[in-house]
């Protein structure tokens, strides 16, 4: 038996709690998996909250909360190649396994090795938002020196976008509150303080003809306040914001797949892709962790070390 925090119905934190289960048996595809690091998303919240029911692998409750992790492989199921017991990995639990836990199983297609020399901390970042990071500035596609404005940048994504972007030698000016700016600016990102600074002024004044490329973490009302200073409206790639086409946008095209996985590794083994980690809890302080993300609070990437 092993200890896990999840939820026993879908709602807020109310429905949170601590419990045990038996180390989850990986089916046709999966590996089990001892946790050494868990990440903590937004989207985490959504899934227990119940508006991404396709996330949740149809798993009976209690579910455990969390969908990325690095840790070493303990069993394999059926199906599984490229992996082996005792291996250093890092992934993507879409089978609804959870990852605020002990042990947990991953999809092994979504499943890559943890290259020497990378820590599970920073590997335990990468499926999400490393992998964002990628996916969002690749579908891009602008060459060095081209303008790209990263609609809410404090978070853990926002932050991989713009490291990442300015690796590319892409200019980054980026939007968010004033407890994100101190680590936006310590990574060579303009910032505009949205709730003391009108965005729209200032951008137009460091960007007068127009954005090349808009990366947006934010959606809703801020998406639709920015979206009009891109040059053209297809660059502006909306990661949460599904009704972005509406503005001529286009929503992320996302890479799950461990090639990409193995792409994002080689970036921050390599100091291209740099993690911000700003918090490690430990598993007894689940709570605290995912509170700090779902209210906004956030900056960076948040951790959850289990080992």
């Amino acid at each position: 038996m092993g200890q896990a925090w999840g939820f026993g119905e879908h709602g807020g934190p109310e429905v949170q709690e601590f419990f045990d289960r038996p180390d989850p048996v990986p089916g046709r595809g999966e590996v089990l998996i001892r946790i050494d690091v868990a990440g903590v998303n937004p989207l985490d919240h959504a899934v227990r909250s119940g508006l991404v029911p396709g996330l949740d692998g149809g798993r009976p409750f209690p579910r455990v909360l969390g969908m990325e992790a690095a840790g070493t492989v303990l069993a394999l199921g059926e199906d599984v190649d490229g992996l082996d017991v005792g291996d250093a990995v890092f992934g993507f639990a879409l089978t609804g396994g959870g990852t605020y836990a002990e042990t947990t199983v991953l999809s092994a297609p979504n499943t890559a090795r943890i290259p020497v020399g990378l820590s599970a901390t920073v590997a335990a970042t990468l499926p999400v938002a490393g992998t964002t990071a990628v996916d969002v500035l690749d579908q891009l596609g602008l060459p060095a020196g081209a303008t790209v404005l990263v609609n809410g940048v404090g978070g853990g994504v926002g932050l991989a976008v713009s490291g990442l972007a300015i690796g590319r030698e892409l200019r980054v000016i980026g939007t968010g509150s004033t407890a994100k700016r101190e680590h936006a600016e310590a990574i060579g990102v303009r910032f505009i303080d949205y709730t003391a600074e009108d965005v729209v002024a200032v951008a137009r004044e460091l960007v007068p003809d127009g954005f090349d490329g808009i990366v947006d973490l934010a959606g809703g009302t801020s998406l639709r306040t920015v979206a009009p200073l891109a040059r053209e409206s297809r660059n502006v790639i909306s990661v949460g914001d599904m009704s972005v086409p509406d503005l001529g946008g286009r929503f992320v095209e996302r890479r799950l797949d461990r090639a990409n996985l193995e792409r994002a590794a080689r970036l921050a083994l390599d100091g291209v892709l740099t993690p911000v980690i700003t918090a490690i809890h430990p598993l007894s302080d689940a709570p605290a962790a995912l509170a700090t993300v779902e209210n906004g609070h956030a900056s960076g990437k948040v951790v959850i070390k289990v080992a």
